[in-house]
């Protein structure tokens, strides 16, 4: 039997990192379909509704893009969606008129505080370092 060396021991230990997330993901994205949401979409929500404390007040959407894992434009697609859908609200920022801020709405605070015991039995459930399965569950 080889011997691992450093760098083997890192990808491998890499690649399961990968498979957690995407395991985690697919599963957040399963339970919040029927309401609508995927794991993305909640992770946008969580932020928000963690980030202001009451209705109105609003983020930068340029702070949102260092906090999620997507790239500008499909950040910018998904609160498109929200938007649409009356979670979210953009406005332009007055200060400095390329800014965008993004504030929930009601609708959108009431939906997170709906699914987020959701999300977060999934986290549990799957990262709270029981014992699982060879699915990871």
């Amino acid at each position: 039997m080889a011997v691992k060396t450093a760098d083997a021991r890192l990808e491998e230990k890499w690649r399961d990192i990968l498979s957690v997330h995407a395991r985690t993901m697919c599963e957040i994205d399963r339970v919040l379909h029927p309401r609508g949401l995927g794991a993305s979409d909640f992770e946008v929500l969580d932020i928000l509704a963690s980030e202001s404390l009451g209705e109105g007040e609003h983020c930068r959407v340029q702070n949102l893009a260092g906090r999620v894992h997507l790239s500008q434009s499909a950040l910018s697609r998904l609160i498109g969606r929200l938007e649409k859908d009356g979670l979210v609200e953009r406005s332009v920022c007055v200060e400095d008129r390329r800014g965008v801020w993004v504030a929930l709405t009601g609708k959108g605070r009431a939906l997170h505080a709906e699914v987020q015991p959701l999300q977060r039995e999934v986290l549990a459930r799957l990262l709270g370092g029981g014992a699982t399965d060879s699915s990871g569950r």
